[in-house]
């Protein structure tokens, strides 16, 4: 028996149709940003004087914990990346007082090795980048002539670090966990901390205790975050999200099909930063999970991204 349908019916079937494609291109109209079209800083733009007040009333008992990360032969790096340092020769002596000195040469991806710092010209959504910016129009071998490293500048602010781990009851995540909202809500719950606009956000997994011990392992299958965890962190309006793993995204991700869309999500539509390969055992050990975050990117023009160094103080 065939089933003849209404125009009525078809009309509103076309217009729900419709509407539900409207949401969906409205939902993947992620630029320009809401600092406007020329903008190159991304979620930097939310780091005021008042942040910077926030993050220095923090400091009371003047401890300061590494969060880097030492650059070295061995170190677990993706895909083929590499480093080298060379000291060539020494250079002297000369003068009365014999002065003699030394240099170094390293080679690498710095801005994408170790502890480090993915800037917006990093990883786009097929060549298109952080606020629409195409691919063709900046990218060159010589560097970028847009979204360079060099236009984010200094980042002092209020520090978040998010124990999942220690929520979890585990010294380390298992490898592909995916880090749920529900994780990241109970854990905050639990550590009395709650999420503010202009933050630097750490996730501790316990994957980075892997670093140097097993680095096959460590560079295999992480925990991380998905997509829902990186928009939850999108709704808080942070800064950056960092994590003690070396990608942020779990791996596998629940969609096998899908490429690294934490990172997309994050930096792409949104301009907010990350920082991979962090060192967080000792604020999750200390309980830290408020601090004054510094970090100062290295201003390599045109580089993608930066070594990173940064510091928690309590």
């Amino acid at each position: 028996m065939r089933r003849t349908l209404s125009i009525g019916t078809v009309l509103l079937t076309a217009a729900a149709t419709l509407a539900a494609g409207g949401a969906r291109a409205q939902q993947d109209r992620w630029y320009p940003s809401e600092w406007g079209p020329d903008d190159q800083r991304g979620a930097a733009n939310r780091l005021t004087p008042a942040k910077v007040l926030e993050a220095a009333a923090l400091i009371r008992d003047g401890v300061v914990y590494p969060l880097e990360r030492t650059y070295e032969p061995g170190m677990p790096m993706f895909g083929t990346r590499l480093f080298s340092l060379r000291i060539p020769q020494a250079f002297g002596p000369s003068g009365a007082t014999q002065f003699v000195y030394r240099d170094e040469i390293v080679r690498g991806e710095l801005g994408q090795i170790g502890t480090q710092f993915d800037g917006l010209g990093h990883v786009g959504i097929g060549d298109t980048l952080y606020n629409g910016n195409r691919a063709q129009d900046f990218v060159r071998a010589e560097g970028l002539a847009r979204l360079g490293i060099e236009n984010v500048g200094p980042i002092v602010t209020r520090g978040v670090l998010i124990d999942v781990a220690g929520y979890k009851g585990v010294e380390q995540l298992e490898g592909g966990y995916e880090i749920t909202v529900a994780d990241l809500e109970g854990a905050l719950r639990r550590q009395n901390v709650e999420i503010r606009e202009g933050d630097v956000v750490l996730l501790h997994t316990g994957w980075g205790s892997l670093w140097m011990r097993d680095n096959a392992r460590y560079l295999g299958s992480p925990p991380g975050l998905g997509v829902a965890g990186a928009e939850f962190f999108v709704e808080r309006k942070v800064v950056m999200v960092g994590a003690d793993n070396w990608g942020i995204d779990v791996s596998p991700g629940a969609d096998p099909s899908q490429a690294a869309p934490v990172h997309q999500t994050l930096v792409t539509r949104n301009g907010i930063y990350q920082f991979e390969n962090l060192v967080t055992d000792a604020l999750a050990r200390d309980r830290v999970y408020e601090f004054a975050f510094f970090f100062a990117p290295l201003p390599l023009k045109g580089a993608t991204g930066s070594p990173g160094n940064p510091i928690a103080i309590r």
